[in-house]
């Protein structure tokens, strides 16, 4: 550990200090170790916010395992109670909702692959099953992309209630389902094939379409309407 990372922020050469260089230079500058150091606020006796951040960066693994912990994980780090270990599942969730947003925004799905490009970056990292729905207009644009559930490591509990009062709430004319496989690999289960098609009967007598089901793995995907599933 460099000898900076011993000193206190204050006592850090104005330059080095996080909140005062997004300031001055703004957010782009910062290393991931700085942003997160601001969202921390303090570091310990031992280390400053700076040096505690970078330590969890590197335990860890990046930002996205960071996102994929729990608070329990990460309040169980040294020098992070439940506070700061809600502070920043909360500041990492706003970043993933403004990307996914953005993404919705300018979105037309118009085959499985589309889907799946939008859902790969995030889903293929999560280390439990989330069961996340695409909500489309009638010109198939997307609405929203709320998640429904979140299972264990290899199964995800989703009741077709809960898929049709997002849908409903969004006046969505049609939906994709879509979940991830831990394991990487998108081969669908007998469960998967079972409830994608109840939701599809579901969805005809309400008048909102089931257009697909996506399973996200490690790098690729699965289309339960490519594979004549539906």
């Amino acid at each position: 550990m460099s000898e900076i990372y011993r000193l206190t922020v204050k006592k850090m050469p104005m330059e080095d200090r996080p909140r005062e260089k997004l300031q001055l230079l703004g957010p782009s500058v910062l290393s991931s170790a700085e942003l997160l150091a601001i969202v921390l606020r303090t570091g310990n006796r031992e280390e400053t916010a700076v040096a505690l951040a970078q330590r969890m960066l590197n335990d860890f693994g990046g930002l996205r395992e960071l996102q994929a912990s729990s608070v329990g994980e990460l309040s169980s780090v040294k020098g992070i109670g439940l506070a700061k270990a809600a502070q920043i599942i909360a500041s990492l969730e706003l970043a993933n909702r403004l990307v996914v947003t953005r993404s919705a925004n300018r979105t037309i799905i118009q085959t499985p692959e589309d889907a799946a490009k939008l859902l790969m970056t995030e889903m293929r990292w999560l280390q439990k099953e989330h069961f996340r729905m695409l909500l489309l207009n009638t010109k198939h644009h997307v609405l929203a992309i709320p998640t429904i559930s979140i299972g264990s490591l290899n199964a995800s509990i989703v009741h077709p209630r809960e898929v049709f009062r997002e849908a409903i709430r969004s006046s969505a004319a049609a939906i994709i389902l879509a979940h991830n496989h831990p394991s990487g690999d998108p081969t669908p289960s007998a469960e998967d094939t079972q409830l994608t098609r109840r939701l599809v009967e579901i969805g005809k007598l309400m008048d909102i379409t089931v257009l697909d089901h996506i399973i996200i793995g490690d790098g690729r995907y699965l289309s339960m309407k490519d594979k004549g599933i539906l």
